[in-house]
């Protein structure tokens, strides 16, 4: 099935309107991927058909933009990221980047609340917002999700709009870790991505956005993917949470 809907034209699957250039770069990519890659994509009527939203995923490669977006387009919404200012500095990338609706990350400096703005902007504009949580490619030695910045559930909670999680696996066979190295095509990987129910987050709406709160909704984010990629891998995730910075495991509650 998921075969069939990846070959299925742009427009008989999402209707959202969207710039110019991010329409034709979606259009462009998914036929590359249609080639390079299959797709085991679930979890597709989970997806908002419109209104604002926040979409949670895990980062494991530098390729899983790439087979993320594919998903996202063809369950019906345009991939907008959350993406690091570094991104906007690359010619070509960066004026794709600045001419799609992606949203640029500064971080630390007066600045840096302005992608919060911008991404709950474009949310209450009734766009699709996507959040990597964890802010890079997961240092976990095992490749499940870890540690993460409280940014989504800061943007969900200001927003007040529905927090989708999703899952994926497989991009992290095309390209491992974080360096740029020739990407291993071939044989053809299987790009795995499954969405899941809104993270629930009703009783934390309506109060101060400090720490506690902005805490328990990260931690509710992340229990949402991280039990999704279990499903994709068939594996248990370990207890606790990699954290990058003490460059250890964490258990929950404790602290770096």
């Amino acid at each position: 099935m998921s075969r069939e809907i990846a070959r299925l034209p742009l427009r008989q699957v999402i209707n959202e309107p969207a710039e110019p250039v991010l329409r034709g770069t979606v259009r462009t990519l998914a036929a590359i991927l249609r080639l390079l890659t299959h797709q085991d994509w679930r979890g597709r009527d989970k997806i908002p058909a419109s209104g604002g939203v926040v979409f949670v995923v895990n980062h494991i490669s530098n390729f899983d933009p790439l087979a993320y977006g594919h998903f996202l387009a063809w369950a019906g919404r345009w991939p907008r990221f959350l993406a690091k200012e570094a991104i906007f500095t690359v010619p070509g990338l960066g004026w794709v980047a600045s001419r799609s609706g992606q949203i640029m990350v500064r971080r630390g400096g007066p600045e840096a609340h302005q992608a919060v703005d911008a991404a709950v902007a474009a949310i209450r504009a009734g766009r699709s917002v996507s959040v990597y949580p964890e802010g890079t490619i997961t240092a976990d030695p095992e490749t499940w999700p870890m540690t993460a910045r409280t940014g989504a559930a800061r943007i969900a909670l200001t927003a007040g709009c529905p927090v989708i999680p999703i899952g994926q696996w497989g991009a992290n066979h095309v390209l491992p870790g974080k360096k740029l190295t020739w990407p291993r095509l071939f044989p053809r990987k299987t790009m795995h991505l499954l969405a899941g129910d809104p993270v629930q987050l009703d009783d934390l709406r309506g109060r101060s956005l400090d720490e506690e709160v902005l805490d328990e909704a990260t931690e509710r984010i992340l229990d949402a993917i991280t039990g999704l990629v279990a499903t994709l891998r068939g594996e248990q995730p370990p207890p606790g949470r990699w954290d990058m910075a003490a460059g250890r495991r964490l258990t929950k509650g404790a602290r770096a």
